[in-house]
């Protein structure tokens, strides 16, 4: 809800889509600072509380974004700055709640544990715009920032309840200095060889086509010709797309073909972002949208599923920080490349350059898979004869 009601606000504010796109680089963008680090810390620090605060903080920044905004007091500049602390604190919230999954369920239960747990936040992608847009449409974006303060609270507060054991909580303990334990995180992601070049994939993926969902008003003003209550339609079509591929993922339950789908998810998205930014037709982007949203959740389940069985312990909490990196970062960064091109060139020609690319990227992929799955997927059981 806060996301959609903090990009209908820089919209509001500024009119311009160079503009929403810097809001959704600075909440994304400190994850190529921060999420190494955050690494660390999850894999140092005791992950239940760590979690407990970053949730905290994160309310309130919400409750100061609602405040200013209620206010009358909020500029451009504030809510830039605003966006970028609330990216800060997130950095650390996602390797940290993650490092804690093998701790609440069995290992063998884990590949399904990480692909519900992407379904309930695929979920909340659905509810939360289809709330927002009536929501803002109503009685503005406070209602729906507030909304999120709120949640953080609960969620912040629940954290405690949770009964995980001590080896769970707690990686391993500090062996070195905060930075070289960054460094030895990269290098082992780097040096392996299925962890490095299926992240590298998701990530370049992350830039090129990505940033489309962050910077999405523009797209709905300048190419549809519609109002917060058709974005909050478009949001809603990323998140049932996404939710049905994460329940027929999670309903898999394993993790053998997962690098195929990790990898050729990223045709079904190119296709889907540029029939979404050809086309005038509403009924149909929002039928495109259903597919960048199912095609994204398949590729971001599958690879933090195959992250997380295949990182040792001791790195777990630094592996899953690349993905955050990933998930922020290459979003922050295609978000504010589209934004800016779009300032200069229009909408549809950048977007369209960027799903070209994709596809380049995904030959790549696709003559990469053998040995990333090889290295990240269990071997298939041998086939005995019976005489």
């Amino acid at each position: 809800m806060q996301r959609i009601a903090v990009a209908w606000l820089a919209w509001e504010l500024t009119g311009s889509a160079f503009w929403v796109g810097m809001v959704a680089f600075a909440d994304l963008a400190p994850a190529v600072i921060f999420s190494p680090i955050a690494g660390a810390v999850a894999d140092r620090a005791d992950r239940l509380r760590l979690a407990t605060l970053t949730q905290s903080l994160t309310a309130i920044l919400a409750s100061i974004v609602a405040i200013l905004a209620w206010s009358g007091m909020m500029r451009i500049e504030l809510l830039i700055a605003l966006e970028f602390c609330s990216g800060t604190i997130a950095s650390f919230t996602q390797p940290t709640r993650q490092a804690l999954m093998p701790g609440v369920v069995a290992p063998a239960d884990l590949p399904a544990a990480v692909a519900v747990n992407s379904l309930c936040f695929n979920l909340a992608r659905f509810i939360g715009p289809a709330l927002a847009g009536p929501l803002i449409a109503v009685a503005g974006v406070v209602p729906a920032i507030a909304c999120n303060a709120i949640a953080f609270g609960i969620a912040a507060a629940s954290m405690p309840l949770l009964h995980i054991a001590a080896s769970a909580r707690r990686g391993h303990p500090a062996t070195a200095s905060l930075f070289a334990e960054v460094r030895e995180g990269l290098g082992y992601a780097a040096r392996h060889p299925g962890l490095g070049p299926l992240l590298l994939y998701a990530a370049l993926t992350a830039v090129l086509l990505r940033g489309v969902q962050e910077i999405l008003p523009p797209y709905v003003e300048r190419i549809f010709g519609r109002g917060a209550q058709s974005l909050a339609m478009l949001t809603a079509c990323f998140g049932i797309g996404a939710l049905i591929a994460g329940l027929v993922v999670a309903g898999r339950g394993r993790l053998t073909g997962a690098t195929r789908l990790a990898i050729g998810a990223v045709a079904v998205q190119a296709l889907a972002t540029a029939g979404f930014v050809a086309t005038n037709s509403f009924p149909f982007g929002l039928f495109c949208a259903a597919l960048i949203g199912g095609s994204a959740s398949t590729q971001g389940i599958t690879v933090q599923m195959l992250a997380q069985s295949a990182a040792i312990p001791e790195m777990r909490g630094r592996v899953l920080s690349l993905w955050g990196l990933i998930s922020r970062a290459g979003p922050a960064l295609g978000a504010v490349s589209l934004g800016t091109a779009g300032e200069a060139f229009g909408l549809r020609l950048p977007t369209l350059a960027a799903c070209l690319a994709a596809c380049g990227l995904l030959v790549w992929g696709l003559r990469r898979h053998d040995g990333i799955a090889a290295a990240l997927e269990p071997p298939a059981p041998l086939k005995t004869e019976h005489v």
